[in-house]
């Protein structure tokens, strides 16, 4: 499989558990890169739309492009229905764009599937003079709540956890900070802060959504959501999760 569509095998269930991100960062953003009914906006990579909503309320010309047929189809049912939504469904790598042009590009733990060197000159030569590229991603720290919980969980990692080598080996690496050698200026980093609660299930469900955990081959998968189950229920059925929602923020410089 399309190692950057492995996700979109499991639509509903990213959908129901992927993290969303804060009220907070979305309002910084917004009033960082003006966005308005008078912006183009394009988001990279949309899954189900984690991170969508917000930016699309402000009734911005939202466009989006998403390489997953069953991701695709599950934010036309969701959004479909808004007069500013746009969405295509291809590989932002190969497609065309054209003559469109626009004042932000924002990804929400998207653009580090993208190698690099496409990534940051693709986005560049797509945005206006003075137009963001903004990347947000979440850094979940489930170890500070409780950390023998954590060292069990390690346990089951390193006795079960064995996804695919080849999957592992194809995604390239990726450093949000190498905007600046690509023509961005005025990089920086943001943090905005959160919290999730999950029980023995749902969290399961949760780890079901992560690529390198979907790249397990059966009958491994099973044995290892099985046991990271059992190991939540023996602490109380809950593990809370406290999210660090990171978002980088550059520009391309004004003409």
């Amino acid at each position: 499989m399309e190692y950057r569509k492995i996700f979109d095998t499991v639509p509903e269930r990213f959908d129901k558990y992927r993290p969303r991100y804060s009220p907070e960062l979305f309002a910084d953003l917004i009033a960082y890169a003006g966005i308005g009914p008078d912006k183009k906006v394009l988001e990279l990579g949309p899954g189900t739309g984690q991170a969508t909503e917000p930016v699309l309320a402000t009734g911005c010309d939202y466009n989006a492009i998403e390489i997953g047929e069953n991701f695709f189809a599950k934010m036309n049912e969701k959004y479909g229905k808004y007069p500013n939504f746009h969405i295509v469904n291809d590989d932002f790598i190969t497609h065309d764009f054209g003559e469109q042009k626009f004042d932000m590009i924002y990804s929400a733990a998207t653009i580090q599937w993208i190698p690099e060197r496409v990534a940051f000159s693709k986005t560049f030569e797509l945005l206006k003079p003075g137009g963001v590229l903004a990347m947000m991603l979440t850094s979940a720290d489930y170890k500070t709540p409780n950390e023998a919980l954590y060292a069990d969980i390690q346990k089951v990692y390193d006795a079960l956890y064995r996804p695919e080598k080849l999957y592992k080996d194809m995604k390239e690496p990726f450093d949000y900070t190498h905007a600046t050698d690509y023509g961005y200026v005025d990089f920086e980093r943001r943090e905005f802060y959160g919290t999730r609660v999950f029980n023995a299930e749902d969290y399961v469900q949760y780890c079901g959504t992560h690529s390198d955990h979907l790249a397990i081959p059966e009958p491994q998968r099973t044995k290892f959501f099985h046991a990271l189950k059992e190991t939540v229920l023996r602490y109380g059925d809950r593990i809370e999760f406290r999210d660090t929602y990171v978002l980088y923020l550059t520009k391309k410089p004004q003409a």
